[in-house]
């Protein structure tokens, strides 16, 4: 993870520093925290678990980084889409949904929420107008909503690499 963080910040470059951030299914906050670190103005983590959202809490204390602007929401990411964008966006989202889960397997349903995120209807207005989509998930799994055919919402890929089973994406909307 610490090899996939580096890689990810250091084709980030800076755009970081002053970005306004958002860290979707935020886990302990790590890519949050290390965009705060880097010089990031703010940073909103979104979080469905609670003891999880307070492991969040607790890492920004512990790094002092939570005297700056940051907020925890303890909710849904879809949810906090669909309720809280803001008009200006934000310059960085971070994405990293759990991979691929059955959510019927005797039906043999599978929910995608990688290609759920890439095509949730507010996603392009959370991006900022310049701003940039870091979405991580399964290397061998479908994102449907990166084809042109069946977008609704017109994403160009800057960087698609592999780490071991991930997949790091940097997108933006396409002009």
């Amino acid at each position: 993870m610490d090899r996939v963080r580096g890689a990810i910040f250091s084709s980030l470059g800076e755009r970081v520093p002053e970005a306004r951030v958002l860290d979707l299914f935020a886990g302990s906050g790590a890519l949050g925290i290390e965009a705060l670190s880097r010089g990031a103005a703010s940073a909103t983590f979104v979080e469905h678990l609670g003891p999880t959202a307070g492991l969040i809490r607790k890492n920004l204390q512990s790094t002092r980084l939570d005297r700056l602007p940051t907020t925890v929401q303890q909710m849904d990411a879809f949810r906090f889409l669909d309720l809280y964008v803001e008009e200006e966006g934000f310059d960085l989202i971070f994405a990293d949904p759990p991979y691929l889960k059955d959510t019927r397997p005797s039906a043999g349903d599978v929910t995608n929420l990688a290609d759920n995120v890439l095509s949730h209807p507010n996603m392009p207005k959370a991006l900022g107008v310049e701003g940039l989509l870091i979405l991580e998930c399964e290397r061998r799994q479908p994102l449907p909503s990166l084809t042109p055919s069946t977008s609704s919402i017109p994403w160009e890929i800057l960087s698609d690499r592999n780490y071991g089973e991930s997949r790091i994406l940097i997108l933006r909307r396409a002009s």
